[in-house]
């Protein structure tokens, strides 16, 4: 669970920054948004059913926090535009959903094939096994092989222009 969080803050915290930032207009209370985020993140990442809703999760929990800090202290939240929050996670996570399907578009073929059946086409594993023809266990390999790889790939990723990391930095 530990490393869960720490992922999530090497993931998120540079861009949340940014996006409480855009909000408040004050970088100390940003960061104190930003931590009270992390912790309400850290005490409830057991309850996320479905991780592949992380971002939308995380950012429904910065939302809510950021309207918090304003009903707290009497303010009023102008929100240029409500749905402009939607699509920066949109934006995001199409950016990231982007840099996955090139990952996984990179992988040798039979890993490639093993993911977009399994995750494309809802193969069960022991459906992906009968249309390979191979064993059960041979599918399940090909199929954790070819998420560890791109995993490894996603986090080794030297390109910052494919998330626009740089872009998520406070002045």
């Amino acid at each position: 669970m530990k490393n869960e969080i720490q992922n999530i803050w090497k993931d998120f915290h540079l861009e949340l920054q940014k996006f409480i930032f855009l909000k408040v207009k004050n970088k100390e209370i940003s960061e104190d948004i930003l931590q009270d985020v992390f912790l309400k993140i850290q005490l409830n990442v057991h309850t996320l059913k479905d991780s592949s809703k992380l971002t939308s999760w995380v950012y429904q929990i910065t939302r809510n926090s950021v309207i918090d800090h304003f009903r707290k202290n009497n303010s009023v939240l102008f929100l240029d535009n409500n749905d402009m929050a939607e699509d920066e996670v949109d934006l995001d996570f199409s950016r990231l959903s982007d840099c996955i399907n090139s990952k996984i578009n990179n992988l040798p073929d039979k890993y490639k094939q093993a993911l977009l059946l399994t995750i494309l086409k809802d193969f069960s594993q022991i459906e992906l096994a009968e249309y390979l023809g191979i064993s059960h266990s041979g599918a399940k390999s090909r199929v954790q092989r070819g998420k560890e790889k791109v995993k490894t790939q996603v986090l080794n990723c030297k390109n910052k222009d494919e998330m626009n990391l740089d872009d998520f930095s406070l002045q």
